[in-house]
């Protein structure tokens, strides 16, 4: 479900009552720990973080008006979906996630290429997350990205 929201304020209103305070606490908990470049920013119907074009000029290879998208979170219909194209484009840092996610986390990893969700609200682990964010800079998200993923 995609949210006309154009700001992070805004969107965090739209969500539901009872997913509201773990996304507030997951986007404070991301922000402390965002290595200095990204931006939060909406797009895409939901709210996350980019290397703006004042970073990278170039932009998203699917869309270059866009800036480059490196995580993201939505409050989707039956779950909250949270994105991190890091963990697809890096087989260390996803082994590294998968790991952790058994250690800290009680219950089964729902998980596709960069998407993780989360049925429940209770469930989801902010501090995993955040410290997932935290893990790669700027510089090292945009080597992956021209290397790995645009062509």
């Amino acid at each position: 479900m995609q949210s006309k929201a154009t700001t992070i304020e805004q969107y965090l209103a739209e969500v539901p009552e009872e997913r509201h305070a773990v996304m507030q606490a997951l986007h404070e908990a991301i922000l402390k720990v965002l290595p200095k470049g990204f931006e939060p920013a909406i797009g895409y119907g939901m709210m996350g973080y980019v290397v703006p074009h004042s970073v990278y000029p170039a932009g998203y290879h699917c869309n270059p008006k866009d800036p480059l998208p490196f995580a993201g979170m939505a409050s989707q219909k039956n779950h909250i979906s949270f994105y991190h194209m890091g963990i697809y484009a890096d087989p260390a840092l996803l082994a590294w996630f998968q790991q952790e996610y058994a250690t800290r986390v009680k219950g089964k990893l729902d998980m596709g290429k960069s998407c993780i969700r989360f049925r429940k609200a209770e469930q989801v682990p902010v501090d995993l997350l955040a410290e997932l964010c935290g893990k790669m800079s700027v510089q090292d998200w945009i080597s992956i990205y021209e290397s790995q993923i645009k062509r």
